[in-house]
């Protein structure tokens, strides 16, 4: 296989992006898998922080999609389990310093850092997932999602996938965050570090997000700050038939910096009489 630089790689996916004729040449398709090589090897990012910025690398997503298109169907057979897709199961588990309990499930070209725990759950292609993380039962995380160091994604929790339109944001949950159980975090919602969300919380874009610890109200969407415990709440609002109570989620409260991220984050919650 040929070695790209990633400014090469980059040009080559943009042409062969504007120009679907080119995926017939041995040179892209070999860019095009040399991307999900990297990718699956974490030294690629769909999006990365800058600063207290997240960019996102548009052209990785074009890639991925493009891998979609080269890929012919085929029989994944492991043991008793016989599967048909185009992209095969990630490997190598022992190697990576990754635990995997069955069923746990991450494809080729998601990243998996050391110490990260997969319970019978899922991790999609483009999905980033730091270290010393743990994706609890039944949990998925979605195409191109980025989770932290040290983030704890309980049972059921749904972390949004995005592919397209590729200049969307994914669901970014940053270090140290607890997500709680049957959450559900889609359309590129950002969890900064530390946060804590309760059992239950469902925030998309549209979702309000307000801060009800102060004595006058903060709304914010698509965004949850630092260190904020975050339970599932709703507010009135009016429709032509009449009154009716709105999904929203409530910021009750901050977690103190001095909180030790692995031991105390169920008694973060239960101090404000929030379920885990």
């Amino acid at each position: 296989m040929f070695i790209f630089e990633k400014k090469n790689m980059q040009e080559i996916i943009e042409k062969a992006w504007d120009k679907r004729e080119n995926l017939s040449q041995t040179v892209v398709q070999d860019t095009i898998r040399e991307v999900i090589n990297n990718l699956d090897k974490g030294k690629i990012r769909v999006a990365q922080q800058i600063e207290d910025e997240w960019i996102v690398n548009e052209w990785v997503k074009k890639a991925i999609l493009l891998y979609f298109s080269i890929q012919k169907l085929n029989l994944i057979e492991s043991s008793q389990f016989t599967f048909y897709d185009k992209i095969p199961l990630k490997n190598n588990f022992k190697e990576l310093g990754v635990r995997v309990v069955p069923h746990g499930i991450a494809r080729y070209g998601s990243y998996l850092a050391k110490g990260v725990i997969l319970m019978p759950s899922y991790v999609n292609i483009g999905a980033y997932v730091d270290e010393e993380t743990l994706v609890d039962t039944w949990a998925t995380v979605g195409s191109c999602a980025q989770i932290g160091k040290h983030v704890h994604l309980s049972g059921g929790v749904g972390i949004g996938g995005v592919l397209e339109p590729v200049q969307g944001a994914p669901v970014i949950i940053e270090d140290n965050c607890f997500i709680g159980s049957r959450c559900i975090v889609v359309e590129g919602v950002r969890v900064c570090k530390e946060a804590v969300l309760g059992a239950n919380v469902v925030l998309t874009q549209s979702t309000k997000i307000i801060d009800v610890s102060g004595k006058e109200k903060i709304e914010y969407k698509g965004f949850v700050p630092q260190r904020s415990v975050v339970i599932s709440g709703s507010y009135a609002k009016k429709f032509p038939a009449g009154e009716f109570q709105v999904p929203c989620a409530l910021i009750i409260g901050k977690r103190k910096e001095s909180t030790e991220h692995k031991t105390t984050l169920n008694d973060v919650l239960r101090e404000f009489n929030v379920s885990v």
